[in-house]
């Protein structure tokens, strides 16, 4: 890598391809507007830790947000390892195909350790969201509705209804989701 390799411009490059806003990265990247701002302004010079940080809000690996250009061939499979996680707090969420540019789905595999929820406050998608229980058992809180889910059982989430998640088992819970008009 060279020293006059510009950051800024290639965030701003990386981040405008994608269609996120310097907002809707700070948020998923979980640092602050400023932060993003800076960096695109080469205002700041962003540590090996901060940029990774931001990358994997994007998700982006930093091989190749220093390649010179993004590979033509579209990556078609994908091992566990490679799943980048867009998860907060307790809640893992691994994205299948994240480098695809033209990606119209958003696939996850979701695991809630026990015990673990997405939070006090409802959540609410700016798109359609869906899931089938793989295992474990899962309360689901839609618009004031609260059903329990078991192994097997699916729920739909239309855009913009508040909802919540919590594990009520004792063991890991794993959903398989997808959601339209999203884009992580």
């Amino acid at each position: 890598m060279s020293f006059d390799f510009d950051v800024g411009a290639r965030l701003k490059e990386v981040r405008s391809k994608r269609g996120l806003s310097q907002r809707e990265l700070a948020k998923r990247a979980s640092v602050t507007n400023s932060t993003i701002s800076l960096i695109e302004q080469n205002r700041v010079s962003p540590s090996v830790s901060s940029l990774k940080k931001v990358l994997d809000g994007l998700p982006m690996s930093m091989e190749a947000f220093f390649a010179s250009d993004e590979p033509q061939q579209q990556q078609v499979f994908y091992r566990a390892a490679e799943l980048p996680d867009l998860g907060q707090g307790c809640v893992v969420k691994r994205l299948v195909g994240y480098n695809h540019e033209q990606r119209a789905i958003s696939l996850l595999h979701e695991t809630y350790p026990s015990a673990c929820d997405t939070g006090p406050e409802m959540m609410v998608a700016e798109g359609d969201h869906a899931g089938i229980l793989i295992t474990g058992e899962l309360e689901v809180t839609v618009d004031g509705q609260v059903r329990t889910l078991t192994e097997g059982d699916a729920y739909y989430i239309c855009a913009l209804q508040p909802y919540r998640i919590r594990n009520i088992s004792t063991r890991p819970c794993i959903v398989v989701t997808g959601t339209s008009g999203l884009k992580f």
